[in-house]
């Protein structure tokens, strides 16, 4: 068992090489940034978990019918740690892989992956278009409303929070909480 831990460069790097999509790399960062605060907030290694958040969607953008197992054999192939690859599994249980989320890590990524996007999406509906005055009963609002940011599986992030022990109000101010450390690379800074 070899000690290698990537980087977040390297994995930036492999990101760049997979991913051309801007909105893609824009949510790559997203969820590299909340899964860093969540490491801190829980006590854990914010590099590592950074790392997987970075690189969890690798083959989404060029291979989305087979998104996860492409990703794996990537890895694979680079010599990632075995928990690093299963991390970045988990994050598509009973979406397109079966690894369920048992470590904390591995259930902050199943439950924010989806968030992410849903905050996003609030906070370009908002006259700022800002992540900066953005609070985490604006996304409740949007939560209900099932056409709003359709593509975002409720059930999913319900199913992580639950996992967690986290209230969903709680997950989702934590995940704006981390999501404002990046607003600018991710284009939420607005016009504040």
């Amino acid at each position: 068992m070899s000690d290698y831990k990537p980087t977040r460069e390297e994995a930036y790097e492999l990101l760049t090489k997979y991913v051309e999509n801007d909105s893609q790399i824009k949510h790559a960062l997203a969820v590299e940034a909340t899964m860093v605060h969540f490491a801190q907030l829980f006590d854990e290694d914010p590099e590592k978990w950074g790392v997987i958040g970075l690189i969890h969607d690798l083959d989404y953008d060029k291979y989305p019918e087979e998104h996860c197992k492409i990703t794996e054999q990537i890895l694979k192939e680079e010599g990632w740690p075995e928990d690093y690859i299963r991390g970045v599994m988990s994050h598509g249980w009973k979406l397109c892989t079966d690894v369920e989320p048992k470590e904390k890590m591995e259930k902050v990524i199943y439950t924010i992956d989806e968030l992410t996007g849903l905050v996003a999406a609030t906070a370009l509906m908002r006259p700022s278009k800002s992540i900066m005055d953005m609070e985490a009963k604006s996304v409740k609002k949007k939560w209900g409303q099932k056409s709003f940011a359709a593509g975002v599986n409720r059930d999913v992030i319900a199913e992580g929070a639950d996992m967690l022990g986290m209230d969903i109000k709680e997950v989702i101010h934590e995940t704006i909480m981390g999501m404002r450390k990046v607003a600018d690379e991710i284009g939420l800074n607005g016009n504040l």
